[in-house]
């Protein structure tokens, strides 16, 4: 007889299902279809991602040899075919999942409005940037990137309170990182970090005039005439200087007509490194502890291409591709969401490794996850005591 729920359902039950009905309405994501839904279809790619599973013909001989749990897992579905999984992948619309993936973020932000991210600064601070997934040309001939190479690129804008991305596009290999900045909704008041990538003075000059804040590094031959300097301690501090002024360049100095200030800082090797910001409030210490933030989003990059499954993909359409990289950002945020709504002490990462061996078991997720208990030498000792 079955008794408790198991812990892959356990997770599932945080999935705005009202939502996901919604999503898919809205997309015709189930117009003639009969068995397989695409709620089946969530929840097979979910299973997939928590349990690392690396194939189509993987996530189907798992699911099969747990054929009499797929109804407790929340499947309506008798049995998981590759065929069929394959076949709703490549077709049914990635928007769905995008949405989903929205709309969950939306959820999740709230939960980590507080959390510090190691800079003491009451306002949202977003890291934005890009990573390459390298692609074979002749099997994704629709991701163009180089003569003989395909990639698609997965733009990110990452609130550092809780690494949540609010931002999310994919794009082919060739599509400069720079364009994206005219996709984003600008927060006023919130800090943009950047890297030197995204120097466009145009683009950079819409998110002063929408009384946003930027942080950027120079390029090496980036003309700048110091209007006047900022006393800074040299003794005390790896601050060089501290200055505002102007672009001299023509045209880059019709891009941003407005005055910049310059920060340039000595890292731990004594080498410089020169940020431009349109914020003048903050101490020249906190604008390159801003910047140092921007990592953040790297590590992001570094951790979802590790644990989740998108280096190896359940299909070779552009539509296969969006939908498997949409559901593994969705079930990042949902564990994100489950991890705050029940208090879980452990990080993102020791959760999914846990996560991944027990998704058949029937413990509460809150005792699955529970900090362990330290026993006392002397408990030890009595215990291997008791045995002799």
């Amino acid at each position: 007889m079955h008794q408790g729920k198991l812990v892959f359902s356990q997770l599932m039950t945080y999935l705005p299902l009202t939502t996901f009905r919604r999503c898919v309405a809205a997309h015709r994501g189930e117009h003639k279809v009969k068995d397989f839904s695409c709620l089946d279809q969530f929840f097979a790619m979910a299973f997939a991602q928590l349990t690392y599973r690396e194939s189509l013909r993987d996530i189907e001989v798992n699911l099969r040899a747990q054929a009499h749990r797929l109804y407790h897992m929340g499947f309506r579905c008798s049995t998981i075919s590759r065929n069929t999984l394959a076949n709703a992948n490549a077709t049914r619309p990635w928007q769905i999942y995008a949405d989903l993936a929205q709309h969950l973020i939306a959820m999740a932000r709230p939960l980590y409005a507080n959390e510090p991210f190691g800079v003491d600064l009451d306002a949202t601070v977003y890291a934005f940037d890009a990573t390459t997934i390298d692609l074979c040309l002749s099997v994704y001939p629709w991701a163009p990137f180089r003569s003989a190479k395909a990639a698609i690129k997965l733009h990110t804008l990452l609130d550092l309170r809780g690494s949540i991305p609010s931002f999310i596009h994919i794009t082919d290999g060739k599509t400069h990182e720079v364009n994206i900045l005219d996709d984003l909704v600008i927060e006023p008041g919130a800090y943009y970090l950047m890297d030197r990538g995204y120097l466009d003075f145009g683009r950079l000059y819409k998110l002063h005039a929408m009384n946003a804040f930027f942080v950027t590094r120079a390029k090496s031959n980036t003309k700048f005439k110091r209007r006047y300097s900022h006393p800074v301690d040299r003794t005390t501090s790896n601050i060089v200087c501290d200055q505002t002024g102007v672009l001299t360049v023509f045209y880059s100095s019709k891009d941003y007509p407005a005055a910049l200030r310059r920060v340039v800082v000595k890292d731990e090797a004594g080498k410089r490194i020169t940020f431009l910001t349109n914020n003048s409030a903050l101490k020249p210490e906190m604008i390159a502890a801003l910047y140092k933030q921007r990592w953040q989003v790297e590590l992001f990059f570094k951790w979802i291409k590790q644990h989740l499954r998108i280096k190896a993909f359940l299909g070779t359409s552009e539509n296969a591709v969006k939908t498997q990289i949409w559901i593994a950002v969705s079930t990042y945020v949902l564990i994100a969401i489950v991890k705050k709504r029940l208090h879980l002490p452990h990080s993102l990462y020791e959760i999914l490794q846990i996560l991944s061996l027990t998704m058949f078991e029937t413990t509460p997720i809150n005792q699955l996850l529970a900090p362990p208990t330290e026993k006392s030498d002397a408990e030890s000792e009595q215990i291997q005591l008791t045995f002799l």
